[in-house]
């Protein structure tokens, strides 16, 4: 009398037995498909850049066009004691180049939701933080090209890091957690507007005057009181600040009156990427969670 063995239920397959439920559950399995999700989801978005070059303009031409403004037309106006203004004005540029991730973040994440593919996403086995990460790193890979464009800009009007590779190397770290952390600006904006024009609105009138009120284009000691408060408490200054010292492109020391994160740029610009993060995060997902739940 012969005997059956469902197979579901044979040690190490993955039927549909009590096995292969508990195998298709797994911590690891699932932090796997999660990231081939995500993986696939980061794809999808550059691929869409590779359709549609034009979109990289905002990271490439755009910072390069600034370079050249700010080097060649209005520098000669512009004296940074101790060292050549378009050294001193790189870092500037290029923080600004990173804040500008949350405009992109922002635009990528509406125009996803208005058109109806996050409600498609929904519709297949994809996890909602799956989207939102693969938006988030995307948009800083797409950020981190312009760096890279910066970088070889800069080789050619005379910028360079004076101070080691390993400064140098911290110097992008921190331009790179900065911008994680401006992507949550944009994961909330994206989320809570309503339409593209309305977050091209709203971030173009946020975003941009904030990086000029810093130190990325001229040095907060020549500002009325008021404004030079704002500007050394702005975090893009911290971070524009540490870059320039770490590259070795800061010229004359600050004034001794200089504010706390202009005498520390390094830790005031981990602490304000830590603290956004923090304070962002749980608000941007929050926004993003209502946004797409029927």
């Amino acid at each position: 009398m012969s005997t059956s063995t469902n197979p579901g239920t044979q040690s190490g397959t993955t039927g549909n037995g009590p096995t292969g439920q508990f195998r298709a559950t797994h911590p690891d399995e699932r932090g796997a498909t999660a990231w081939r999700q995500i993986s696939a989801l980061i794809r999808r978005n550059l691929t869409h850049i590779k359709r549609q070059p034009e979109m990289l303009t905002d990271v490439t031409i755009q910072p390069v066009m600034f370079v050249l403004l700010f080097a060649f037309v209005f520098g000669g106006s512009i004296n940074i004691p101790g060292v050549d203004y378009k050294e001193w004005l790189l870092p500037g540029i290029m923080a600004q180049t990173m804040a500008f991730s949350s405009f992109i973040v922002a635009i990528g994440l509406t125009s996803d939701i208005t058109k109806g593919i996050v409600d498609r996403f929904r519709s297949l086995p994809i996890g909602r933080g799956s989207v939102v990460i693969a938006r988030s790193l995307s948009s800083l890979i797409h950020s981190m090209i312009g760096i890279v464009v910066m970088s070889v800009t800069g080789l050619f009007i005379g910028w360079g890091i004076n101070n080691g590779v390993a400064k140098g190397l911290l110097g992008y770290l921190l331009l790179i957690l900065f911008g994680f952390s401006m992507i949550w600006v944009g994961i909330l904006a994206g989320s809570a507007l309503k339409s593209v024009e309305a977050v091209q609105g709203v971030m173009f009138t946020t975003i941009f005057p904030i990086t000029f009120l810093s130190n990325a284009f001229a040095r907060p000691e020549g500002m009325p009181d008021w404004l030079r408060f704002l500007a050394e408490w702005n975090p893009i200054s911290a971070l524009v600040q540490a870059m320039r010292e770490l590259w070795g492109n800061d010229g004359l020391p600050l004034a001794a009156d200089a504010a706390w994160p202009m005498q520390n740029p390094v830790i005031a610009t981990i602490i304000w990427s830590v603290g956004l993060s923090a304070v962002l995060a749980p608000l941007a997902i929050r926004a993003f969670n209502r946004r797409t739940t029927d």
